[in-house]
């Protein structure tokens, strides 16, 4: 047991900092590395070739499961800074692990998914491989590349949280309302003039990926469109609000919009199966 106590707290410097740069809470970072020492010791390290590897593993899987809990709660991310009924945590290890990463980095991480940061953190931070990330967020390589890359371009630019989703909601709500209801006047009224519409390979009749310009041409294929709007349902899409149709309970096709005002600017139409597994999606 002293050997097990010994090899763990070699690793419990770096597990959470892990931890702390998924959940940005010093207080949860602590719970998701004593739940590592809980498994840890019902293990034990025999059969175990990696223990630094192991534990790292367990960690991200615990932080993962917290940061999903928290969306789907609809929860804000605590900041770092300890609870006043919490008398466990060193005001000083409290700042020097703030510090250690900074407020405005956490900020960036928190407009991340789930999914998203975890790739992040472990990939870019901690340089764990991509293949050992990919079974930790349930998905494949190639995905959990594409996770890590996009939350790499959104920390480099400095993406924060979108403080105006109610109205990007409206937006997303008012398009479905109006494709459903083949309702002509009120599509032209959300699309922007210049709106253009992607439609990758997996998503049209044709083998070739779709390109729509102009409020006329993606009005006409909103409404042709009008069946599958009627089996979609909006959903949050990477954290922006967006369409979901889900077939035989998995994701078919998703729509992202790009929003400048009360105007749609862009539509992506994904229905691309890695591409739908690199996605963050939660139905609103």
């Amino acid at each position: 047991m002293d050997a097990l106590t010994e090899r763990f707290e070699q690793e419990r410097p770096r597990l959470r900092a892990v931890a702390y740069r998924m959940l940005g809470s010093a207080a949860e970072a602590d719970d998701a590395v004593q739940e590592a020492w809980l498994r840890f010791h019902r293990t034990g390290a025999d059969g175990i070739e990696n223990v630094g590897a192991w534990l790292t593993t367990v960690v991200a899987r615990v932080c993962l499961s917290l940061l999903r809990t928290r969306r789907n709660h609809r929860e804000e991310p605590l900041d770092g800074r300890p609870e006043p009924d919490d008398d466990r945590r060193d005001p000083g290890e409290e700042a020097e692990l703030a510090d250690s990463v900074g407020q405005a980095l956490l900020v960036v991480l928190d407009a991340l998914g789930p999914a998203e940061r975890v790739a992040f953190v472990l990939h870019d931070m901690f340089t764990v491989p991509i293949d050992e990330i990919a079974p930790v967020i349930g998905k494949t390589p190639a995905a959990a590349r594409q996770l890590a890359s996009r939350a790499r371009r959104r920390v480099k630019g400095g993406a924060a949280p979108d403080a105006d989703l109610p109205r990007r909601r409206k937006v997303v709500e008012a398009f479905l309302a109006a494709s459903r209801g083949g309702d002509f006047e009120a599509l032209l009224a959300l699309l922007d003039p210049d709106v253009v519409l992607h439609a990758d390979r997996f998503a049209g009749p044709t083998p070739a990926p779709i390109v729509l310009r102009g409020v006329e041409s993606v009005r006409r294929g909103a409404i042709l469109a009008s069946e599958r709007a009627r089996a979609s349902e909006l959903a949050l899409v990477d954290g922006a609000p967006g369409l979901l149709m889900v077939r035989e309970g998995k994701p078919a096709v998703v729509l992202a919009f790009q929003v400048d005002g009360d105007r749609i600017t862009g539509i992506e139409v994904i229905a691309d199966p890695d591409r739908l597994a690199a996605l963050e999606l939660a139905v609103l």
